[in-house]
């Protein structure tokens, strides 16, 4: 492929679009981040688990919503999620896929509807996709999305509510502000309690038990200029960690920020 051709290629995978062609583009091959593709709409993170587990992690989120905003739950078996996307096929919707055995990380795939069967149950929840575009909106600069990429991620020492088998201990996203930008930052993210709401945590990384040198599988941006202040925000993957105590014999998750775009207008988790 040539010059010309690539860097075509590259823009159209940048050019905004609606879900339904999002998730086309996915199920034609599209593997890398979904951070900034559908603006102005809802992506999900996704947890599904056999049934024996289902009701023991829906109590989880229902505990823990900050890092759980439950969207939706699939009926057991159905691959379909009617309320977030008529035609989305969840097997198929996602740019990549984590695969846990007994809640050990095992693969990443791009399908899984050699996995499927009519023993799962899907679980969507809430992504700070959402309020980031939010954020966007209020004027408020986030480099790493100037750049490509996703807000830095950290496993904290603060303890989730456990549930049955299922415990963890927080996972957050951290974005840097100026102070008076933090401020605002605080107040806007306020208003989408859907999509983790509030930071849990401003200022001093290691008060919450975080090394900002280390992030959760290496995933986003560490960078904090002299004059800013961290942010922290209750992060969706935290139930990863939770599967990997509860050990379902299989659970199926978004890879980092590859999630499902559905067809829910941001907007609308707003709560004033």
């Amino acid at each position: 492929m040539g010059q010309g051709s690539t860097q075509a290629a590259s823009a159209a995978v940048c050019t905004p679009a609606t879900p339904a062609e999002v998730r086309a583009m996915i199920r034609d091959g599209y593997t890398g981040y979904t951070g900034g593709k559908a603006p102005g709409y809802v992506q999900a993170n996704i947890c599904i688990l056999p049934k024996d587990y289902a009701e023991e992690f829906l109590l989880f989120c229902q505990r823990n919503p900050a890092p759980c905003p439950l969207l939706e739950r699939a009926d057991q078996g159905s691959y379909r999620l009617p309320r977030l996307g008529k035609e989305i096929d969840i097997r198929t919707d996602l740019p990549r896929y984590h695969v846990f055995r007994d809640g050990v990380f095992c693969e990443e795939v791009t399908d899984i509807r050699d996995l499927w069967s009519n023993e799962l149950v899907t679980f969507a929840l809430g992504c700070s996709f959402s309020f980031e575009e939010a954020l966007r909106e209020a004027g408020l600069p986030m480099r790493f999305m100037d750049r490509g990429g996703v807000a830095g991620v950290y496993q904290t020492d603060i303890e989730t509510q456990p549930a049955g088998r299922f415990h963890a201990k927080l996972v957050v996203t951290m974005r840097p502000f100026a102070p008076a930008d933090a401020i605002r930052a605080i107040q806007v993210t306020s208003r989408f309690p859907n999509v983790h709401g509030a930071p849990v945590h401003i200022g001093d990384p290691a008060a919450i038990g975080v090394d900002l040198s280390r992030r959760y599988r290496d995933v986003g941006s560490d960078e904090i200029l002299p004059y800013e202040l961290p942010l922290f925000w209750a992060c969706g993957l935290t139930p990863q960690l939770a599967v990997a105590n509860a050990k379902p014999p299989l659970c199926i998750t978004h890879a980092p920020s590859s999630m499902l775009v559905t067809d829910i207008r941001n907007a609308s988790l707003a709560s004033f």
